[in-house]
């Protein structure tokens, strides 16, 4: 992006200095081409023309974004914040110094993603074309790639022994990225990424896919109530708890049932409705007519 100015004086010492000021810059940073030469006057009196110059000025992506950020900056109440642009390969690093400028970076650097995009965006329109800038203070960026780095080993290291999936909390895609990358040193791990937007957030797990869990019960004095109110953790307490569980109607049919041995007893008549009978059967005495 070029910005220029064309300006007159009585000399192109005049005139330069008179476009520098219009555009804002200070002598060394623009470039000027001599438009028209000073002619004197005839006898001071009669012709003569001024010099004529073309100032112009080349504004970087990285320029542009820095002169962006420091208006932002301004506008939250820091006018003494230094900015450092560093070219990059197609992008540049704007660093940032000053005193008490530790809350631009947010909780978990939220504050300084937002700064980064919207002075991003200001960069990409000067040559139409993409242009990464990154914002840095204190060597933050450096510090929380180590952090992720880290959480994505140990994470992934948990996902292999336990055999589980583990979300992690959202994150930008360049933290995404640094997880991912994390993820690949580490062998039977995977990495994916799930959501949408600002959900969207790294899951690690094992490569082969999580291995199905199963549910062990403790035996033993202090088990757990069962569902039907005995305890699994006494000797044989889970057994006599199912003998109790049984409805109480089929328990009084059990006792209404008379045993074999009573029926056999009720069967029998007792000794008073006994028929007596002679010992020897009966006995006809024939009589003598005589």
């Amino acid at each position: 992006m070029i910005r220029e100015a064309i300006a007159t004086g009585d000399t192109v010492e005049q005139a330069f200095e008179t476009a520098c000021r219009e555009l804002g810059v200070e002598s060394h940073e623009a470039q000027f081409d001599i438009l028209e030469m000073p002619v004197k006057k005839k006898f001071g009196l009669f012709g003569g023309t001024p010099a004529k110059v073309r100032v112009y000025v080349k504004s970087s992506p990285a320029d542009k974004a820095a002169e962006y950020l420091k208006k932002v900056l301004g506008c939250m109440g820091l006018t003494g914040v230094e900015v450092t642009v560093s070219e990059q390969e197609g992008g540049a690093l704007l660093s940032l110094q000053g005193e008490d400028i530790g809350f631009v970076i947010g909780h978990r650097g939220e504050t300084l993603d937002a700064l980064q995009y919207l002075t991003g965006l200001v960069a990409n329109h000067v040559d139409d074309s993409y242009y990464r800038i990154t914002i840095d203070i204190g060597n933050y960026r450096e510090k929380r790639k180590e952090t992720l780095e880290s959480l994505g080993k140990r994470i992934a290291a948990k996902a292999v022994k336990t055999g589980r999936n583990c979300p992690l909390e959202p994150m930008n895609p360049y933290e995404r990225r640094i997880i991912h990358t994390a993820v690949q040193t580490v062998e039977g791990a995977k990495s994916w990424s799930e959501g949408e937007d600002a959900a969207r957030h790294v899951v690690i797990g094992p490569e082969e896919g999580e291995r199905p869990q199963t549910k062990r019960y403790t035996g033993g004095k202090g088990g757990r109530r069962s569902p039907q109110g005995g305890s699994r953790g006494g000797r044989g307490g889970y057994q006599r708890d199912k003998a109790n569980s049984q409805p109480q109607q089929h328990r009084s049919q059990a006792q209404a049932q008379p045993q074999p041995s009573q029926q056999s007893a009720a069967s029998q008549p007792s000794a008073q409705h006994k028929v007596k009978a002679p010992l020897y059967g009966r006995i006809d005495v024939k009589k003598n007519n005589q």
